[in-house]
């Protein structure tokens, strides 16, 4: 049975493909649930074209899952739905090769629709699609990039029994300082950085610079700037897959927690992000340096208003609340400033032509289509309401105590969350029901596990 495919994928793509890569003998299956993590399967070459002809069923339970892969029941995407099947579809254009497979294999990432060919709401990549849409009836489109920091760890715990910095894939190296800037430590990882800049041409991601970051075994690599905000989306999260993929192919572990060295500073995952208009103009960009648009000033002043009640979206986990401290690189408060990165919400030096917003609370464990929905949301809303972002944070933004109503752990923020007209609106009803749903099982079960650390505190001294 051949059906219109809602999200405007063609066989045609599909059998291009094939004839372009006889060598390929599999292919992974790929959507993405609330938590960013993905979830499919992995097909034969012979059953790709049926998935462009008539989509694969999945069951709707895939998107009410935790982050242990077990149902969240409050979702309502589970037994009140009677678990049923709906049609996952390939996204057009992300069809990609995989890098240094054996054997050789492919990757297409899906999205999830209802029967009659409708969007799935409990779908990410479905609300970030609407808020372009949004903008797109404005006459904006939004461009970005994301810029993806990791911890290469080794495969075995210290004796300490915490996680330890990756030795040198090249010569076996093992450096335990921080190496900020280094190039010359970025040198021991070449072979594994290689491998990730293949992994990325192939699946035509330009990642560009690559830098040894503020902690032992930590890196960040940046990506090319995007004029299609879900490209930018789809970059990030293709990219992370790679990092993972040929960081266990050099024996080392590619670490995307926000938190997982509590000496040193976490991961972020800034966005940047720009308005166009529909002549292709950056409507953030001033006509004289400094004098800023009342459209960027505007973005801002949504940004900061929606942040406290949005901050689940950017610190999804329990251990997203360890990156936040005073001086670490991660912001406390919802301030902004020009060329400071001491703020929430910076704008960069450079080029005019090249002006943009850098949103820095998001941690690299947050789900990028879901940051980009929120704060293409609340610029939507600093615009329409004409919010006034205050005074600009100069010097060090750690001194100044601007964070309002900032939650300051995660149960704070899931039940702000909760309660948030505003995020309801921006990732819509379903969604915003999967996503809070999903963060308070997660809750739940964190709060009722006996750690370690309650015994090394309380054993033999209550």
């Amino acid at each position: 049975m051949t059906l219109t495919c809602p999200s405007g994928a063609t066989l045609t793509e599909a059998e291009a493909f094939l004839d372009a890569h006889p060598e390929i003998e599999a292919f992974d299956i790929v959507l993405h649930d609330s938590n960013g993590i993905g979830r499919g399967k992995i097909i034969r070459r012979h059953e790709l074209l049926s998935i462009y002809k008539s989509g694969r069923h999945m069951p709707i339970s895939i998107l009410g899952l935790d982050i242990c892969g077990e149902d969240v029941h409050e979702t309502g995407l589970i037994w009140d739905q009677g678990d049923g099947d709906l049609r996952a579809w390939p996204i057009p254009g992300t069809l990609k090769a995989l890098h240094n497979t054996t054997p050789p294999r492919g990757e297409v990432f899906l999205s999830l629709y209802e029967l009659d060919g409708h969007p799935m709401t409990s779908d990410p990549r479905h609300a970030l699609q609407r808020q372009v849409d949004l903008l797109a009836a404005e006459g904006l489109r939004p461009a970005g990039a994301f810029e993806l920091e990791f911890f290469l760890l080794a495969n075995d715990r210290g004796p300490d029994g915490k996680v330890q910095p990756a030795r040198d894939v090249l010569d076996g190296r093992h450096s335990r300082k921080t190496e900020v800037y280094s190039v010359d430590h970025l040198h021991g990882m070449l072979p594994l950085f290689s491998d990730i800049y293949a992994g990325a041409e192939k699946a035509g991601i330009k990642a560009e610079t690559l830098i040894s970051e503020y902690a032992p075994g930590q890196y960040e690599l940046t990506l090319h700037y995007r004029e299609d905000v879900m490209q930018a989306a789809d970059d990030l999260i293709r990219l992370k897959r790679i990092v993972r993929a040929q960081a266990r192919a050099h024996g080392v572990t590619a670490c995307f927690m926000a938190k997982p060295v509590e000496e040193y500073a976490g991961s972020g995952m800034h966005f940047h992000v720009s308005l166009q208009n529909g002549k292709g103009d950056n409507v953030f960009a001033e006509k004289e340096e400094g004098r800023w648009t009342d459209t960027i000033l505007h973005a801002l002043g949504g940004m900061r208003a929606t942040m406290a009640e949005s901050m689940l979206v950017f610190a999804p986990h329990a251990n997203s609340w360890r990156r936040f401290a005073n001086q670490s690189y991660a912001p406390v408060s919802t301030n902004w400033g020009v060329n400071n990165r001491s703020v929430a919400l910076r704008i960069p030096a450079g080029d005019i032509r090249a002006r943009r917003i850098e949103h820095r609370p998001s941690g690299v464990d947050a789900n990028p289509y879901l940051v980009a929905t929120t704060v293409l949301a609340a610029i939507r809303h600093g615009l329409a309401n004409r919010i006034d972002p205050g005074p600009e944070t100069t010097g060090n933004g750690y001194a100044h105590d601007e964070g309002g109503d900032m939650p300051r752990d995660w149960r704070t923020a899931i039940e702000a969350a909760r309660q948030s007209a505003f995020l309801k609106d921006a990732l819509g009803e379903d969604m915003h029901r999967t996503f809070t749903a999903v963060k308070a099982a997660e809750y739940a079960r964190v709060n009722r596990t006996v750690s370690e650390l309650d015994f090394d505190l309380y054993l033999h001294t209550v």
